[in-house]
């Protein structure tokens, strides 16, 4: 295979999977991993992929927040493995803190009948998963509906957490970085975010490891202000490893 049809067969591969990794790449076109990693920098300076620590990413991908049908559609098992593993980090009474998103409401599915906790949260989703469970004392923030994903933001959602305090927030995110920390594309939702990790005593990112490396326009956390990110074991060790020596526990699930 020559290098234009082998860096055509990455692009196409990183259009579909919404990521490529370097070494799983080398093993499919059975080459070295130099040879990859200098495909990638063609393909970089075409402006059609931008990398990141372990591989690249489509630049279609970094500008344009994803639905939730599609985001529900990908990583849908590690999201699950994500949310399992989530549910250990529930008090056994006390206030939760559900952010909107896929991971999250994965969580809300999975959510245990048998402790009598109170729920806040800004996802219409979410509210109706576990409107109905007995045991739950479910409050749901105001504001502007997000139609891309089905959050609730602005001045009524975060006003309403500036008055309370919770006991874990589970937040979901678009990008985490050793760098920059949990970002958003959307300035609304860095808000919401943002007024969730400072209501909360304890904040829990849940995220599939897609999202490793990506910066996004809105930070609405620092690494400091996340007490623990729970991923899946596709996460690479180097990456993780960066993350816990700034600080972060970082469970692979």
């Amino acid at each position: 295979m020559y290098a234009p049809e082998r860096q055509q067969a990455i692009l196409v591969a990183a259009r579909a999977h919404g990521r490529v990794e370097v070494t799983a790449l080398a093993e499919s076109l059975r080459v070295t991993p130099e040879t990859v990693r200098r495909d990638l920098t063609a393909l970089e300076r075409l402006g059609v992929v931008r990398r990141v620590h372990g591989g690249a990413l489509p630049v279609e991908r970094l500008g344009v927040e994803p639905t939730l049908a599609t985001r529900r559609e990908h990583f849908a098992a590690e999201k699950g493995r994500v949310a399992a593993r989530a549910i250990e980090e529930l008090p056994e009474e006390g206030t939760v803190l559900l952010d909107a998103g896929t991971t999250t409401q994965a969580i809300a599915e999975l959510f245990p009948r048998d402790r009598e906790l109170t729920v806040v949260t800004n996802s219409i989703a979410i509210a109706s998963i576990l409107h109905g469970h007995p045991e739950i004392d479910l409050y749901v923030l105001g504001g502007r509906i997000r139609p891309r994903t089905g959050a609730a933001v602005g001045t009524w959602a975060t006003s309403a957490l500036a008055d309370v305090t919770v006991d874990v927030a589970f937040l979901g995110t678009n990008g985490f970085s050793v760098r920059r920390g949990m970002t958003t594309p959307d300035q609304a939702e860095a808000m919401a975010k943002r007024a969730m990790v400072a209501a909360s005593r304890r904040c829990v990112v849940v995220a599939d490891s897609s999202k490793a490396e990506l910066v996004h326009f809105h930070r609405f956390a620092l690494l400091d202000d996340v007490a623990l990110l729970i991923t899946d074991r596709l996460l690479d060790e180097e990456t993780a490893d960066r993350l816990e020596a700034e600080g972060l526990d970082t469970i692979r699930a």
